[in-house]
């Protein structure tokens, strides 16, 4: 094929353009491995140093690097993390900042299947070994996952190691308050706020301390400009004198508005699929008594789970074009500006149920239910007469622990569903891929005895390297935003939610003890090593945080007042519950969260933590080292010795005849009667000398 050859052509003749050596070796699937490895280091240590001092530019850095690139290599070695940064960046930078300019999939390089850095099996298995020993995280932990897999994903474990040791407090607190206090109680909701509060704001802290720690605090201004970015118009900047290309933020800000409408569409598409079947599970379970009424309750579950992911993809799929049609001009204003797309999904798939159970069934259920025979299709072909089918008018009583049942399912039972689905099943796929795949190569050996595929051109000193890449090549991209996102929505049902069950927490601490080692195996087995990308916090996903914390403080103060009858609830009925005393809960509630906010931020500000401390040492020696090449290190001697001049009529006559020679002025005549400090230090000695009080002799 004339232009695949014509592209791989040009493919390595843009990366030798980018100082990079190439090896190209036959891959699976018609496919070409090409090995990438810096080609000249001379080069790559500029692009290293025009890096770092970008960053000091910038304000990331401190220091300004030194002027000879090689000192700079030398002062501070490069990680891994950040080498590997260095070459992506060479190779998918345009040709213009020095790079090869190739964009996976992206047109020249559409047949570019992917970018990725090859593992390092010896320290993935050391790293699974030592964490499987391991309770908690340590810093020098954290260092190492930055090291090895950069920023982004680093600040992904240091926040579930956070949230994962804040929730020893709460676990141990809401066991006591199952077994005391019960559900529904008060005294939890405030404590569970309290400490909601608290957790936010201190990983706020945190997020500063470990980018001064890590070196990044600051990056998010250092940003990458989209390839797909539409200007509409170049200026030149008033400061710089660049050009500069634009597009007018008041035109974005129109297009913006159009995330109120997909909002209206994405509340009422899931929120219409999730109330229909969550009448159809009410119509099945509390209604129909006849005949399959057992295996009938599960109609509602098949159906949420086969159509709400059809219809979150395609939802999903509008709100990315939305984002496309806003036309964001940096890579993280746009993934910031998607991520807030999908909680608003994330929000309605995986809260609405329980809002509809604790504010429409309980409180309402009388008065839905007899309007449920709409339902009875669903069971009609198994129904032995109509009164099966038939909701009662009168006398219908809810199932008052259907609330608890609902929050126990989503925080243990789809907790362990989706442990199952995110690590045990793509293992499961991924050896039945590779078995068929050695039983299609088994069957093509015997028929034709071509059943080498791509391994037929391998040296046998590297046949096993090879292998091992290939199969590196059929893994999945490393998302960490799917799991900061399952991170967030856990905290939403604890911040929520857990007022029903104070057991939340204690299932989410062993959940996230679990979830932090299956995800260091997921990356270092499942899935490509990830790209390691740069961060100076969790991004978006911190104001979900802080929008479910004060949500919390309103649902918790809402279902602490209508189960305030011993954990009963209205019963169905709305007659029991008054509208200004539940108005009255909740907004004394969210006016004591933005107090304790308020009070918790500030108290926080005033510690002192190790990244401030070293933020204060290196801004410290950076100005003193500028006084010191500016003046000198002396810079506050003490005064130097004068030689005494001794004053004698020759020399008075001779000042005065000087003086008589020049022009002087009152000034001059001022500031030439002490000659030296030494003279200026007796003249006022003598001064007070002369004001002191005289002693006089005691009279006998």
């Amino acid at each position: 094929n004339v232009e695949a050859r014509d592209g791989f052509s040009s493919l390595i003749q843009a990366l030798a353009r980018a100082g990079l050596a190439t090896e190209v070796r036959n891959g699976d699937n018609c496919c070409l491995l090409v090995f990438v490895k810096v080609g000249s280091e001379k080069r790559f240590a500029q692009q290293v140093y025009r890096s770092r001092v970008k960053d000091w530019l910038y304000g990331v850095r401190a220091a300004e690097p030194a002027r000879e690139t090689q000192s700079t290599l030398s002062g501070e070695s490069l990680n891994e993390a950040e080498r590997f940064r260095i070459i992506h960046h060479l190779i998918t930078s345009p040709r213009e900042e020095g790079g090869a300019g190739i964009i996976p999939k992206d047109g020249p390089w559409k047949n570019v299947e992917s970018v990725f850095p090859l593992h390092d099996h010896t320290f993935n298995k050391q790293w699974i070994k030592k964490w499987s020993t391991m309770t908690f995280l340590k810093a020098n932990d954290l260092d190492e996952i930055r090291d090895r897999f950069g920023e982004k994903i680093a600040f992904y474990f240091a926040f579930t190691q956070s949230y994962f040791q804040f929730l020893i407090f709460p676990a141990a607190f809401g066991f006591a308050a199952w077994v005391i206090l019960g559900s529904f109680s008060p005294l939890y909701a405030i404590v569970n706020g309290l400490w909601c509060v608290t957790f936010v704001e201190y990983w706020k802290r945190q997020e500063i301390d470990l980018g001064v720690r890590w070196g990044v605090k600051g990056v998010a201004g250092i940003q990458q400009k989209r390839r797909n970015f539409q200007h509409e118009k170049e200026v030149r900047d008033p400061v710089t004198g660049e050009s500069v290309r634009i597009f007018p933020a008041t035109k974005r800000l129109g297009r913006q508005l159009l995330q109120i409408p997909f909002a209206i569409l994405a509340a009422l598409a899931l929120g219409t699929l999730i109330a229909t079947c969550f009448g159809i599970e009410i119509f099945l379970s509390e209604v129909y008594n006849g005949p399959g009424q057992n295996l009938l309750v599960f109609l509602p579950t098949g159906l949420l789970t086969a159509l709400v992911p059809t219809l979150t993809t395609m939802l999903t799929s509008i709100a990315t074009r939305l984002n496309d049609y806003e036309n964001w001009e940096t890579s993280e204003s746009y993934d910031s500006a998607l991520t807030q797309k999908i909680f608003v999904l994330n929000f309605i798939t995986s809260y609405l149920p329980i809002f509809l159970t604790a504010f429409v069934y309980v409180p309402f259920g009388s008065l839905v239910v007899p309007y449920l025979d709409i339902f009875s299709l669903t069971a009609r072909p198994f129904a032995a007469d109509e009164k099966q089918l038939r909701a009662p008018q009168a006398g219908f009583v809810i199932n008052p622990s259907r609330l608890k049942k609902q929050v126990i399912y989503f925080t243990v039972t789809a907790q362990i569903v989706n442990f199952a689905l995110e690590t045990i099943m793509p293992y499961v796929k991924r050896r039945g891929f590779s078995k068929y795949q050695e039983m299609k190569s088994e069957r093509a050996a015997k028929k034709g005895g071509a059943g080498a595929g791509a391994t037929i051109d391998d040296l046998p000193e590297e046949a096993e390297f090879l292998k091992r890449v290939r199969q590196e090549a059929e893994l999945d991209v490393y998302e960490v935003a799917t799991d900061l996102r399952e991170m967030v929505v856990q905290y939403g049902y604890l911040s929520l939610f857990s007022v029903v069950w104070p057991l939340t927490p204690v299932s989410f601490i062993i959940n996230n003890w679990i979830e932090l080692r299956s995800d260091a195996i997921k990356i270092c087995v499942e899935m490509q090593r990830p790209i390691p990308l740069r961060a100076d916090s969790i991004g978006p996903w911190l104001d979900s945080l802080g929008f479910l914390t004060w949500m919390g403080s309103i649902t918790s103060a809402a279902l602490a007042y209508l189960f305030s009858n011993n954990g009963l609830g209205p019963d169905g009925t709305p007659a029991s519950i008054q509208g200004w005393a539940l108005l009255l809960a909740i907004f004394l509630s969210e006016h004591a969260y933005l107090l304790v906010r308020w009070g918790v931020r500030l108290a926080i500000s005033k510690m002192d933590s190790p990244g401030m401390e070293k933020e204060r040492a290196e801004r410290f020696m950076v100005r003193k080292r500028y006084l010191e090449d500016a003046m000198g290190q002396n810079v506050i001697d003490a005064p130097s010795n004068q030689v005494e001049e001794n004053i004698t009529r020759a020399s008075l006559e001779e000042d005065a005849r000087q003086s008589s020679l020049r022009t002087t002025s009152p000034q001059d005549h001022f500031w030439s009667r002490q000659r030296s400090w030494e003279e200026s230090a007796k003249v006022g000695a003598s001064l007070i000398e002369k004001m002191a009080p005289k002693e006089t002799k005691k009279e006998q």
